[in-house]
């Protein structure tokens, strides 16, 4: 990989806002361990010591390695996205290809200040490339740089 094609980190509260989504799963898992507990009579902590290993895991490993699993870069008038922590994706999006593009932000990534760029393309294979974890001034900065690009090479 050339020195062009370096892939830029998501925007660091993105590991935040995993490690918040992470804590609503774990806490559903904790009050079923709980009620697991409570029905098992006699097995103290056999529900809940594994349940409590499995949340700390998804609370300390899982947000980061999410976070290190992605990255993209926009270079030579396309889009390159990487993601994915046991099924690696690394796809190139062409400007000329792409039919229109949103920034969209939930509930925690407003909160936290983020955005996702959504890049639709012709076709049906992969018709849409999301980036999650961006700064939402990053993503409309994006999304932009990629409208003027287009405007360009259709003059």
């Amino acid at each position: 990989m050339n020195h062009a094609d370096q892939l830029i980190a998501l925007d660091p509260a993105y590991k935040s806002m995993v490690r918040l989504q992470m804590s609503i799963v774990a806490v559903a898992l904790l009050v079923a361990a709980t009620i697991a507990e409570v029905a098992i009579p006699g097995w103290t902590g056999a529900v809940w010591i594994p349940a409590l290993l499995v949340i700390a895991y998804a609370l300390i490993r899982v947000p980061l390695r999410r976070y290190h699993a992605r990255g993209y870069s926009l270079e030579q008038e396309r889009l390159r996205v990487v993601h994915g922590v046991i099924f690696r994706a690394d796809t190139v999006v062409p400007f000329g290809r792409v039919q229109h593009i949103d920034v969209g932000q939930g509930p925690l990534e407003r909160a936290y200040g983020l955005a996702t760029l959504t890049v639709h393309t012709a076709g049906t294979h992969n018709a849409s490339v999301s980036l999650p974890g961006l700064r939402h001034e990053e993503a409309t900065a994006m999304r932009e740089r990629i409208r003027a690009a287009i405007r360009r090479d259709t003059r």
